[in-house]
């Protein structure tokens, strides 16, 4: 008799976690983007943050010790380092026209909670048009509250990979970097699903090679089934070899979102996004970097209660699966990214897909 095995989900994105959503906006002429994950109802997160240059909002809302216990009404990962700040606010503009948000009796304004992490794409050569006075003397406006707000608009099941959403104008190491997905099921029925915004400064790629570091942790040829020769061991390679030239601090970061369907409280979602951030080790390097900027959230959708005896066995299980979730997320966010300007992707670097 065959043994079960951990598979992807039918779609192998992050919305294969029944009730969960993803929208993305960009700008082409400014080469950047947003994500929104917009749960269908308020999911418990925490956040873990490992590099060295990390931006983020409203991460001290997902505390456990604090009033809300990690509750969230979306997550958001965005381009535009601190510019893209401002995109949860985009975001809390369109829960609140919904309704939805923390409710104050007796008013009828609602108080969503939408943490948010950035990444560094100033650099991209992309037309930063609210840099400089515009036309007639009109100062612009940084894109990112709209792409946030037109982000939700287009959130659904189904969505692109790559050159989207937050990881559109992303670079990793020398290669172009963009949003990577991935999805597994568990025998027993759990899932668990990454998103990855991959704009790392350490090669995605082992030096030499088309492969991906992430390469043992492929599923289905998700990300083109090259595999390392093993002609020589890649510790051998220096750890900066194929990563980014001349990396300057707040320049480079991969972020991220874990979720699943399993029922946990905002501590166990926290020991998850450590556990994540394993994922970013076996699939960049180098990583957590002083110049990088890295933060896993982790959100439970709590639609699959769990056995409290085996509640210690179950978080450790699942840390370990969303770790690798994120490792195929990550190659998958390069391997389907198209060149942008003078960022070659891997597949143009590479003779294609």
């Amino acid at each position: 008799m065959a043994e079960a095995r951990i598979t992807p989900g039918p779609r192998n994105l992050i919305t294969d976690v029944a009730g969960l959503s993803i929208g993305n906006a960009q700008d082409a002429c400014a080469r950047t983007g947003v994500t929104v994950l917009l749960p269908d109802e308020p999911g418990i997160a925490a956040m873990d943050v490992r590099g060295g240059g990390p931006g983020t909002r409203e991460s001290d809302a997902l505390d456990p010790r604090h009033l809300l216990e990690g509750r969230v009404d979306a997550l958001v990962l965005s381009g535009g380092s601190v510019y893209g700040l401002d995109a949860p606010s985009g975001v809390t503009h369109w829960l609140g026209r919904q309704g939805r948000g923390f409710a104050f009796p007796g008013l009828s304004v609602t108080a969503p909670i939408v943490p948010g992490a950035i990444l560094f794409d100033l650099a991209n050569g992309g037309e930063k048009y609210w840099a400089a006075q515009g036309a007639h003397g009109v100062v612009q406006e940084p894109p990112y509250r709209a792409l946030g707000y037109e982000a939700c608009e287009a959130a659904g099941a189904d969505f692109a990979l790559g050159n989207a959403g937050a990881g559109f104008g992303a670079q990793a190491g020398r290669y172009k970097g963009g949003l990577g997905s991935a999805s597994a099921v568990t025998p027993d029925g759990i899932t668990v699903g990454a998103l990855v915004a991959v704009n790392a400064v350490g090669s995605p790629v082992i030096p030499g090679t088309d492969c991906f570091w992430a390469a043992p942790f492929e599923l289905d040829g998700e990300f083109g089934g090259r595999r390392w020769d093993g002609q020589a061991s890649p510790a051998a390679c220096d750890p900066l070899e194929g990563s980014k030239l001349a990396a300057g601090p707040r320049e480079n970061t991969t972020i991220a979102i874990v979720a699943t369907d399993a029922t946990l409280d905002a501590t166990a979602m926290h020991r998850i996004a450590v556990m994540a951030h394993d994922g970013f080790a076996r699939a960049l390097r180098p990583v957590h970097a002083p110049v990088d900027g890295d933060a896993v959230f982790a959100l439970s959708t709590g639609r699959k209660p769990l056995e409290a005896e085996a509640r210690t066995l179950d978080i450790t299980r699942l840390g370990a699966i969303a770790a690798d979730c994120t490792a195929r997320a990550i190659a998958r966010g390069v391997f389907e990214a198209e060149t942008l300007g003078a960022i070659l992707s891997w597949a143009d670097r590479h003779g294609g897909r």
